[in-house]
């Protein structure tokens, strides 16, 4: 299966990651970017309007592999870039800790986290963005919500697959959940 990896971007054919998937967990990462006012305090969460992996528009953060060979901090990196844009100037530290990790199993009765296509294991982190996103094609849209808006019933609403829990986590772990 060696040979089927193509080493420079550890992107796999679609047929053998599809037999990794039944396989095994994968390496994701989950980031929610943030705004953070001048003392440091989390001020808005942004959350992306996009088709969610169970083919529903929802409001998700920003989420996915962490490549063959890739530190974390580079899959975040990467990550963020390609859902908020190169100009979103994510704030990551040298050595990122997650807040918490998140396993997604395609039975959502197993954790309350849902992804039908595959069991992931995924280090979640509050990331701090200062630079202006413009969300890419892979997203609808970017709104960026106070902490309250975030975690309202019409907010949760929208999002599927345990990212309302995720957001919840993170408010949490940044000491601003409402």
């Amino acid at each position: 299966m060696s040979d089927s990896i193509d080493t420079r971007t550890g992107w796999m054919p679609n047929d053998v990651l599809n037999d990794v998937r039944d396989r095994v967990p994968l390496v994701y990462v989950d980031a929610v970017p943030v705004r953070v006012d001048e003392e440091g305090n989390v001020t808005h969460v942004g959350m992306l309007l996009r088709q969610a992996a169970d083919g529903t528009i929802s409001r998700m953060v920003v989420s996915g592999r962490v490549l063959l060979n890739e530190r974390i901090r580079e899959a975040l990196i990467r990550h963020l870039e390609k859902d908020l844009g190169p100009l979103a100037l994510p704030r990551i530290p040298p050595e990122p800790a997650p807040f918490t990790v998140v396993e997604y199993f395609q039975d959502p009765s197993i954790s309350g986290f849902h992804d039908p296509r595959h069991h992931a294991v995924s280090l979640a982190y509050v990331v701090p963005v200062s630079g202006e996103c413009q969300p890419t094609q892979q997203a609808l849209e970017l709104t960026w919500f106070t902490p309250t808006e975030a975690v309202s019933d019409r907010v949760r609403r929208e999002m599927t697959g345990g990212h309302d829990r995720l957001i919840r986590l993170a408010l949490a772990s940044v000491g601003v959940l409402p």
